[in-house]
């Protein structure tokens, strides 16, 4: 069982933010915006930086479906 918890963070200063929240690159991260395309760009900079359980939930209104249906899919 984990947690969900939402941060707001700029995409110029993502990259450098996101080890405020987590170093742990196993930790599962879903990130959203409001349409998917910002959430994209941040997946592939977490990708990047070398965490390896990111998911791209898309826009707001996709996120939350996206969200429950993963955490089903894991139980």
């Amino acid at each position: 069982v984990g947690y969900l918890f939402a941060n707001l963070l700029p995409l110029n200063k993502f990259g450098e933010k996101i080890a405020n929240i987590t170093t742990n690159k196993d930790e599962t991260i879903y990130v959203y915006c409001r349409s998917g395309n910002r959430s994209g760009k941040a997946k592939e900079i977490l990708v990047q930086l070398g965490y390896s359980n990111v998911f791209n939930a898309g826009g707001v209104t996709e996120a939350q479906a996206f969200i429950d249906s993963s955490e089903a899919a894991e139980h």
